[in-house]
């Protein structure tokens, strides 16, 4: 079966110069520089989906506007779309930037063994050869690398949906150094194209 990627950048983007999100977004840092994390999920999926473009995998960004999209509205969107190619393997992919104060990338998945986890483990893989000196935050209890949660965006849609957290934006040097900056960024979109490769070619 063929493969399709649905894309979902989380939060809003930026419009007339107004961020769409309340908060998600990082402290003003002593550059002055500052994240907006809509802003950064949209430039990633955009990345992401450019590049299975070229490699011919059928791919959608389900929030391509830039206002802030309901959960609800999102879940449908992916469900709707996913109806619509019968035939394919399908996946979705949720991109956030994270806080809270840490380090490093994490992944999420629903509660219990699915077919998620084999998607997460080709993306934690992915990202561990991009970024070999960077924190996995990881869940091994189960017997594999994500962590389980009740994101909405997870539990509704009727795929394989993985949520992934990348860096943390309330982390001066991740935010500077990688999230800011075009180096970073395509490295992020480089992990998440070499784990869907890896879950394509895998056939599974």
């Amino acid at each position: 079966m063929k493969p399709l990627i649905l894309l979902d950048p989380g939060h809003g983007g930026i419009i007339n110069n107004i961020y769409q999100t309340p908060g998600k977004r990082s402290p003003i840092w002593s550059n002055g520089s500052q994240l907006f994390e809509g802003e950064f999920n949209r430039a990633i999926t955009q990345g992401i989906s450019q590049v299975l473009t070229l490699h011919g995998i059928e791919n959608k960004i389900i929030v391509p506007e830039r206002e802030d999209i309901s959960l609800q509205t999102r879940v449908n969107r992916a469900n709707h779309l996913a109806s619509q190619y019968p035939n394919h393997r399908c996946v979705l992919i949720s991109v956030h930037a994270n806080a809270g104060g840490g380090s490093g990338f994490e992944i999420y998945t629903s509660r219990g063994q699915t077919h998620s986890d084999i998607v997460a483990d080709h993306l934690t893989r992915a990202f561990r050869h991009e970024f070999p000196n960077k924190p996995l935050r990881s869940d091994y209890s189960d017997g594999d690398s994500d962590k389980e949660c009740d994101f909405y965006i997870l539990r509704k849609t009727k795929m394989a949906a993985v949520l992934t957290e990348n860096f943390f934006m309330d982390n001066e040097i991740e935010c500077c150094l990688i999230l800011m900056q075009p180096q970073g960024r395509q490295k992020i979109i480089d992990y998440h194209v070499q784990g869907i490769l890896a879950w394509v070619q895998g056939g599974k």
